[in-house]
């Protein structure tokens, strides 16, 4: 292990794309740096004692000392093809690695593994997880220090000491790497993937998995299986809605509400007390029209069919999840590998240990008490925020009530002569349920950003969970349950309680019994037409704040950040410079993305009875969202670390639930009574008939499995035979001749 430290470099005899140390052989894993200040001895101590721990782990240390100090570190250790060909990429960018037979790594057996470069047998990827793995356990006390809880970059990072620490990307995005032993694999994910352009474009999974490892790389495979399930969702979606509009004119029961004879004719009771007047039936005429077009027979029919779709979404994606464990050797990883990882934070906060049954080592756990206090803790906290959305809908409600009676006394005389311009469109009920709908979202928007960003990681973080998976487990409970209410509680009040307590006329229903604003009542033309006005202001509004945050938010603080950089020298600004200046991504990050889909997820299955053209919405967004996913991951953002996962984990629950909720909200609301048991019975024998993985898969699982432990099996018999031959050499004039295995021959047998 080395330590080199040197305060002048001439940065014009080393590539500005370097991503290798001096000597131009040992490739950068990892990236830390810091500024020296004045009053940083305490942080200058703990950088070497944590430094000189590390090289004690295993890392070779490198230093650049520049304006920022930059510490460089080392791990040692179809059938009519042809139709397809414009959406498809080249083979050398789906296909980057050969088909071997796999087995988890291990060094008591290393001669088995076919290594022909023991520099790059592991993936960039994989070293920078095993990097970090190292970096987030070792100490930065001295070995004789009392105190134990000084450990991992995380505090470091909390205290200052270190101002970033990451992985480094292998080249410039927009250009390739000058180094020819740099993959240049971001500019080839740039130029391929990354790139509006390639929106029709299949996706390079397998180089999203070498690069960013098998976590993000499940999250664009998922992002985009949901993208393509979509397009037929928005076909139906978008034939049901033109049936609608094309049937205008032979609805009935709309000709007879627009009708002077009829609804000319029919007076109808005031919509609220004193300020309302009477009023004529035919003057919801527009919106009976409107309501029309969203409730018809078609209605009916895309009820049913998202009931089935959401089924087939849910169990073929099971089924793609499945091919991509296999494929990415993450069959058993979560068992053996990830449940075994504690976090640091538990490890430092845990003073107690006990024996691991399993195990037989001694472990670190929290007493049950001051887990269920914890817990008690923050279950408390997400049920006051909820009452606080609860609270914020009532509000809004009693918004609804009084701005109604407004609209109702200034237009009960002359609907046009004060709203000139568009008063031939609008009824009271209509400019109510727009407005009440744009101060909901910002409401849900607001309550959003102090919710997420600050109380949920808090009382995350206090309950400390054992491993990751748990920490990202708890949080997506937390996080999906508050946005639950919070985007889909108004969406509800409309289609299931608004004009359902109204009373009748002599004996109304007044709102908490006591005050004087009646409880609403729908429009004549029901209450749909008021719920597709609020699912398309949250949804649309939604799609468009989080487009707009995640892609420009991220280009303004890079162009901020780096404009002294474009003063300097092209050829001083160095690989890791480059990375620096990039924004940090967040180890909740994928979190979010997740999020937002499956927050889009729920309003494109819980309500899309009320609004078809809602999977077309969403298809429009994630086209584009693929894109400006790929473009922020490989323009915008430092190289995440690395991390395994072989499923989207507690997501899927999550999406199970919402599916089997989505049949009940949309069938209620078609008014299907007789048939809601008839689509849950369609919903899960569909369900049932198609297996979670694949016969295929499972069968090849098995074939390896037993392959390799042949395999192991006869070398493990050769090389004991060899070392009894090699015994015997002095008792045996004639010694055996064995048969040699080649490694070769073995592992280079593709599946």
């Amino acid at each position: 292990c080395v330590l080199s430290v040197s305060s002048q470099v001439d940065k014009h005899q080393q590539s500005k794309d370097s991503v290798f140390f001096r000597d131009g052989k040992r490739r950068i894993d990892f990236i830390l740096s810091y500024v020296d200040d004045r009053d940083g001895e305490r942080k200058q101590e703990r950088r070497r004692e944590y430094e000189a721990n590390l090289q004690k782990a295993g890392l070779e240390l490198e230093t650049e000392d520049q304006s920022v100090r930059f510490l460089l570190l080392f791990h040692q250790d179809i059938p009519m093809n042809w139709l397809f060909t414009p959406f498809r990429l080249p083979n050398h960018i789906m296909n980057p690695e050969p088909d071997y037979f796999t087995s988890p790594f291990n060094k008591g057996k290393i001669d088995f593994f076919l290594i022909d470069d023991k520099e790059t047998f592991f993936p960039p990827s994989v070293r920078n997880r095993i990097v970090y793995y190292i970096l987030a356990r070792c100490a930065y006390h001295k070995e004789d220090s009392d105190d134990k809880n000084k450990k991992g970059i995380k505090r470091l990072l909390n205290n200052g000491t270190y101002g970033a620490a990451f992985p480094l990307h292998d080249s410039r995005y927009w250009k390739a790497s000058r180094d020819p032993n740099s993959e240049s694999e971001r500019f080839s994910l740039y130029k391929h993937w990354a790139r509006f352009f390639s929106f029709f474009k299949e996706q390079p999974l397998n180089l999203i998995r070498k690069y960013y490892g098998e976590k993000i790389g499940i999250y664009f495979a998922w992002l985009g299986f949901y993208t393509e399930m979509l397009f037929f969702a928005a076909v139906v979606g978008l034939i049901c809605f033109l049936y609608g509009l094309f049937t205008f004119d032979d609805n009935v029961w709309s000709k007879e509400i627009c009708s002077e004879e009829i609804g000319g004719n029919i007076i109808m009771c005031p919509l609220c007390d004193k300020t309302c007047g009477y009023w004529k039936l035919n003057s919801t005429c527009n919106s009976s029209w409107q309501s029309h077009m969203f409730d018809n027979v078609g209605t009916v029919f895309f009820a049913i069919f998202m009931g089935i779709w959401v089924t087939l979404f849910l169990e073929f994606w099971k089924r793609r999840q499945a091919r991509l464990e296999y494929e990415w050797d993450l069959v058993d990883f979560e068992e053996e590998q990830q449940q075994l990882q504690l976090r640091p934070e538990y490890e430092i906060k845990c003073t107690s240990h006990r024996l691991n049954r399993v195990t037989q080592e001694m472990e670190p756990y929290f007493p049950v008490t001051s887990q269920f206090a914890r817990t008690f803790l923050s279950g408390a906290t997400v049920i006051f925020w909820i009452s606080l959305i609860i609270a914020c809908i009532i509000g809004v409600i009693a918004y609804r009530l009084a701005v109604y009676a407004a609209f109702a006394s200034i237009m009960k005389d002359s609907p046009t002569n004060n709203i000139h311009m568009v008063g031939s469109l609008i009824t009271p009920q209509l400019a109510t349920s727009v407005t009440a709908s744009c101060i909901n979202f910002v409401i849900i928007m607001i309550l959003n950003v102090m919710y997420e960003r600050r109380v949920a990681i808090w009382i995350t973080d206090m309950e400390i969970p054992k491993t990751h998976l748990e920490y990202e487990n708890k949080l997506t409970v937390k996080m999906f349950l508050f946005q639950f209410v919070n985007y889909y509680s108004s969406c509800f009040y409309v289609a299931f309680f608004k004009g359902k307590f109204v009373g009748r006329p002599g004996d109304y229903i007044y709102m908490f019994g006591w005050s004087k604003l009646r409880n609403e009542e729908c429009d004549p033309g029901g209450c749909l037409i008021e719920l597709t006005t609020q699912l398309v202001i949250v949804m649309a509004g939604k799609q468009v704040w989080g487009n707009v945050q995640e892609a420009l938010v991220p280009w303004l603080l890079n162009w901020w950040g780096s404009r002294k950089a474009r003063s300097h020298p092209e050829s001083l600004y160095s690989r890791w410079e480059q990375d620096h200046d990039l924004q940090n991504f967040s180890h909740l990050g994928l979190f979010y993305e997740y999020l937002e889909m499956v927050i889009q997820f729920g309003f494109i299955t819980l309500f899309v009875a009320s609004f078809p053209l809602a999977p077309l919405l969403a298809l429009m967004n994630n086209i584009i969202e693929v894109r400006v996913d790929a473009w922020k991951f490989t323009t915008q953002f430092r190289r995440p670390v690395a991390a395994k996962a072989h499923s989207i984990g507690a997501w899927q629950e999550i999406l199970n639930g919402v599916a089997v909720f989505s049949v009940v909200t949309n069938v209620s609301m078609a008014v299907l009574k007789y048939s809601r048991h008839v689509v849950f019975m369609v919903k899960f024998f569909v369900a049932w008939m198609i297996p979670d993985v694949p016969a295929e898969v499972k069968a090849r699982v098995k074939r390896e499995r037993y392959l390799i432990q042949q395999y192991l099996h006869n070398y493990e018999v050769e090389n004991l035979k060899i070392q009894l031959s090699h015994k015997n050499d002095d008792c045996c004039s004639n010694p055996v001749d064995y048969p040699d295995i080649s490694r070769h021959e073995v592992l280079s047998e593709c599946l």
